[in-house]
């Protein structure tokens, strides 16, 4: 691949645990980080699940809030009402426990409580006023990374902001709580991951690490997420696509998306579309517009999924394979939505960091091609 010649790499003060029954280990862990207050942002489906009251149960008086309104896209009321809820409990300490969103909403309170506090974190070696420990059970990366997403649901946009201090402490990977997440959404976050790897191994701000990691998501979750598909219960398979998908999050921190996530998070902030919906049906779209650029790395992602000759093709046959319509408007967008998305589009950071550079006008084919 046409790897940069110069590139900075940060690494993060990150701890991972991973590996079935990691979970178990959650309030070490939790005590570790340095918190002692902590707020448990989830869902209220999570909160009342099994595993969401043996979490709970291990944090014990630890925990001093709870937070389950989180949200698909995070919408901003959300983000309000669980930094003012933080506030009020005073809070040292997060727990973020479910898919992307959660993990979103948990790095916005401890953005937003950091920059209240007049002591945001400015360099990778400030340590972040909250101690946030995320637990994921999708395939979303957001638990690792910096930055989150959040939707401002009147102007139907979604933004977001993040830095050096909100990349959470630590992560606990347990395969087991990812047995009961719905086929449908094992689906759409395993692409979402997916295309973290394509896009990272793509982007011209890449550091070395980032694209080995890269492009090793991209072949754990080719091989491992059709059996996730085929038997949701295939511990095996859900180990290997959650390995797969930390590969993603971790690569996300020294890479920098393109056109594809740019487009993907205008879609759901316009259109409530689940983000992982939008990673599927758009991927191919984006990176057959990307590669016409960078022809020679291509070779090197399709050979990671089992295709060298035919990237473009491979995503969209994985795509196929696990079972996400092939077309936007199949899931409810409407060419006024395309219009709006693709106007936006000039403004959007991840479109700006393409290494082909995105026009209005690209961006308008690139969404009616997967239209």
């Amino acid at each position: 691949m046409s790897t940069p010649v110069s590139f900075t790499h940060t690494g993060y003060a990150q701890r991972i645990h991973f590996g079935p029954g990691a979970l178990e280990r959650v309030a070490e862990v939790a005590r570790e980080a340095g918190g002692r207050r902590f707020l448990v942002v989830t869902t209220e489906g999570r909160r009342q699940s099994e595993a969401g009251e043996r979490l709970l149960a291990k944090l014990g008086r630890a925990v001093v809030a709870i937070f389950d309104g989180t949200q698909s896209h995070v919408p901003t009321s959300a983000v309000q009402r669980a930094v003012a809820e933080a506030r009020a409990q005073q809070i040292d300490g997060l727990v973020s426990f479910g898919g992307g969103s959660c993990a979103d909403l948990g790095k916005a309170v401890c953005w937003f409580l950091e920059r209240e506090a007049g002591t945001p974190g400015t360099s990778y070696i400030d340590r972040p006023m909250v101690a946030h420990v995320s637990i994921p059970t999708t395939y979303s990366g957001a638990e690792l990374t910096p930055f989150f997403g959040m939707t401002d649901t009147t102007a139907r946009r979604k933004t977001g902001g993040g830095g050096p201090t909100t990349a959470p402490l630590a992560a606990i990977y347990d395969p087991v709580l990812t047995l009961d997440t719905p086929a449908r959404v094992s689906a759409e976050t395993g692409m979402n991951a997916l295309a973290h790897g394509i896009e990272c191994a793509l982007s011209p701000s890449r550091s070395a690490e980032a694209e080995a990691l890269a492009l090793a998501c991209v072949r754990a979750i080719a091989g491992a997420l059709p059996g996730v598909i085929d038997d949701p219960f295939d511990i095996d398979a859900r180990t290997r696509m959650l390995r797969g998908a930390m590969l993603g999050g971790r690569c996300l921190q020294n890479a920098s998306m393109g056109v594809h996530h740019g487009l993907a998070q205008l879609l759901g902030g316009r259109t409530g579309i689940p983000h992982g919906l939008a990673n599927g049906v758009l991927l191919a779209h984006a990176l057959r517009f990307t590669l016409e650029a960078v022809p020679d790395d291509g070779a090197a992602i399709g050979d990671a999924l089992g295709d060298p000759d035919d990237p473009v093709g491979a995503v969209d046959r994985l795509r196929e394979r696990v079972g996400l319509p092939a077309n936007l408007g199949d899931c409810g967008v409407t060419l006024e939505d395309l219009d709006a998305v693709a106007r936006m589009s000039t403004g959007n950071h991840n479109v700006a960091n393409n290494v082909r550079p995105v026009s209005e006008d690209d961006a308008r084919a690139i969404l009616a091609a997967a239209y």
